[in-house]
């Protein structure tokens, strides 16, 4: 494929449609960037060697103007000095210099026309390769943006999580601390109760106590 092709095929793509399509927008930009950097370089080099190669006709331009003025001024030289037939090769080497010269100037025209071309294409090409960079910078930051959110809603929901999980085990340990107060602490009529039977039991002793010792004394009589 020439580098006008490849030009001509870049410059006539629609970038946002090829990005809305694209399964990875990020790695398409990129390839779209580096073809188009690539192209430029071509272009570029194309353009110069146009340069180089109008500079060079330019000056063999220059040389076929000064051969052709000589061999003229020779040609009036030799019919001043009745010399017909060095006139006529001088006219010849004229002749030869002036059709040399025609084709010259039509050469340093095309190559006008293609260095003008190709600074033309070379500035569209920037233009298109600098809003190329553009919607890499942007598709980047939306990127992170994604990336820095997602991990945002993921610390909330680890947060909540935790929290959740605090505030149960809190509330579990606080129903742990009441029931075991409360296995400390009786109701009162319970308490009064327990406290009578306990004073009962302890009349119970005292009387069986008293009862076994007058029947040992009653015995040792």
């Amino acid at each position: 494929m020439s580098i006008f092709t490849r030009f001509k095929d870049i410059v006539s793509a629609n970038m946002n449609a090829m990005l809305d399509k694209a399964e990875d927008p990020e790695k398409m930009i990129k390839l779209m960037i580096r073809e188009m950097e690539e192209t430029l370089v071509e272009l570029k080099s194309a353009c110069a060697g146009a340069m180089a190669d109008a500079k060079r006709v330019g000056r063999e331009l220059d040389l076929a103007r000064e051969k052709e003025v000589l061999w003229e001024g020779r040609a009036s030289l030799a019919v001043q000095r009745g010399r017909d037939d060095l006139a006529r090769e001088a006219l010849n080497e004229k002749l030869f210099y002036s059709e040399k010269f025609a084709g010259l100037e039509e050469e340093s025209t095309r190559f006008e026309a293609l260095i003008e071309q190709s600074q033309t294409d070379i500035a569209v090409l920037e233009e298109k390769l600098q809003n190329a960079k553009e919607k890499k910078r942007i598709l980047v930051q939306r990127h992170i943006r994604a990336d820095v959110s997602r991990r945002a809603r993921q610390d909330v929901r680890r947060a909540a999580s935790e929290e959740a999980m605090a505030r149960f085990e809190d509330f579990e340990h606080r129903i742990e601390r009441m029931e075991a107060e409360a296995d400390m602490v009786l109701p009162p009529k319970r308490r009064d109760l327990e406290h009578e039977f306990a004073t009962l039991e302890g009349h119970q002793d005292v009387e069986a106590q008293l009862q076994a010792l007058k029947d040992r004394i009653a015995g040792g009589k």
